[in-house]
């Protein structure tokens, strides 16, 4: 927007909860709608109404009739971000006709990693046509603000050990809690802060935790934490960086079940220590990369990760060095943004 101001961009999203976040980061900077069921009728009139430029995709969102209408409307397409894992890439090749007409209407591939790269080639997309340009989520710009009012909080809490089990995915909550049971065993003063991935899930991980045997309290009632409290349920959208900033040790959800792990980016741009259970494929080549750095420890199921917990809270000297890994880490891995937009701003039409 700042490289190209004359610009308008049109964002979209499939759910209200983004629609909130774009709300929230752009205010009226950009057209917020939402995207159409991908029909060949109702991506006709979007893109007749709207009759865009250019498309930028991310990730996996690779829509078939979008593309098509693309391809009609000699509108160029970019993939941006773009992951494939290992189960995307053998559900593709089960519809290789089909994977291969969406993909001859993407201009060009920003990779994430390498191995994501080799995927799309393997789906036989051009070697030529991708550029691996890192992730994005290495760029992300921490709210300082939040940053500042979890620490304060953190500071009020006092000497107590606290770890965080960030954007926990459905049937996770038990397991955390679980793991919170046993690791209380040996830390008794160990403070939880649960924070489930979608806002319709806060209630019923209040109730779990309560009915777990915990004193719980949630964040949104706005009262001093209680001295008592063992569990403190993240009920705010768009506070996981607070959060995370109360935080001495990070578990990373969506992955003690088969959803592929959440976000763990954002944890070691923190300089938290990473948790995370075996199934990644979502982050797969950064959560490898970290494995390999020592920035992330794999935990496999909940014993594991109290017994982790514990030995975290028990030895500062090696919970200190995982959240130095993780912070090198998420460092040296930056400048995708760059580009990213150095690749789009050359292939925006000037008409």
């Amino acid at each position: 927007m700042q490289a190209r101001p004359e610009i308008s961009i049109v964002l979209t999203t499939t759910t209200p909860t983004g629609s909130e976040r774009v709300q929230a980061l752009f205010g009226d900077r950009v057209k917020h709608v939402y995207l159409p069921w991908d029909l060949p009728g109702p991506v006709s009139r979007f893109l007749t109404f709207f009759n865009p430029k250019m498309l930028v995709l991310m990730e996996t969102e690779l829509w078939p009739n979008l593309l098509a209408g693309c391809i009609r409307n000699g509108c160029p397409c970019y993939l941006i971000n773009a992951r494939l894992s290992e189960k995307s890439l053998r559900g593709y090749l089960k519809i290789r006709t089909m994977a291969g007409s969406m993909l001859k209407a993407v201009n060009a591939i920003a990779a994430q990693s390498q191995a994501d790269a080799k995927r799309f080639v393997a789906l036989g997309y051009p070697e030529s046509a991708v550029l691996v340009t890192g992730s994005l989520k290495f760029d992300v710009r921490m709210d300082q603000e939040k940053i500042l009012h979890g620490k304060a909080l953190k500071s009020a809490i006092g000497s107590r050990p606290v770890w965080i089990a960030a954007s926990t995915r459905e049937g996770e909550d038990q397991k955390v809690l679980q793991a919170h049971a046993l690791a209380r065993r040996q830390v008794p003063d160990l403070l939880l802060v649960l924070v489930p991935r979608h806002p319709e899930r806060f209630t019923l991980a209040a109730h779990l935790s309560e009915e777990a045997g915990f004193a719980t309290q949630r964040y949104s009632q706005g009262r001093e934490l209680a001295a008592t409290t063992s569990v403190l349920v993240g009920d705010t959208m768009g506070d996981l960086v607070l959060y995370y900033a109360l935080a001495d040790i990070a578990f990373v959800g969506g992955s003690l079940v088969n959803t592929g792990c959440q976000n763990v980016i954002e944890a070691a741009a923190m300089g938290l220590p990473v948790l995370a259970g075996p199934s990644r494929f979502n982050f797969q080549a950064v959560s490898d990369e970290m494995l390999k750095a020592g920035a992330l420890v794999e935990v496999e199921n909940e014993e594991a990760l109290a017994r982790v917990v514990q030995h975290m809270v028990a030895d500062e000297s090696f919970r200190k060095a995982a959240g130095t890994a993780a912070l090198a880490h998420a460092v040296s891995n930056q400048g995708a943004t760059l580009k990213v937009c150095s690749l789009l701003l050359d292939k925006i039409p000037t008409h």
